[in-house]
């Protein structure tokens, strides 16, 4: 399965589950990222850390690692509103 560190700039991704039970995953799904949102990637920086993403009408920037905890479908467009 996809993650989210997978997905390319300027495409979207559905979260299909945040893996763990930990404070991780929990800040995550604080920030307003839960099952069956779409995300779409806006940015990564050069060296890949950190991925800008834009979800519920709202930009996160999320470590590679935390990013690689969320399992996605990728999608062909994406309405991250």
């Amino acid at each position: 399965m996809a993650t989210l560190a997978d997905i390319a700039v300027s495409c979207g991704a559905t979260i299909v589950e945040i893996q763990g039970d930990d404070a991780i995953a929990l800040r995550l799904m604080e920030m307003g990222l839960m099952e069956g949102d779409q995300v779409q990637v806006i940015g990564v920086a050069p060296l890949g850390d950190p991925i800008e993403i834009a979800s519920r009408g709202t930009r996160l920037s999320l470590r590679r690692a935390e990013a690689m905890r969320i399992e996605v479908n990728p999608i062909l467009s994406a309405d991250p509103s």
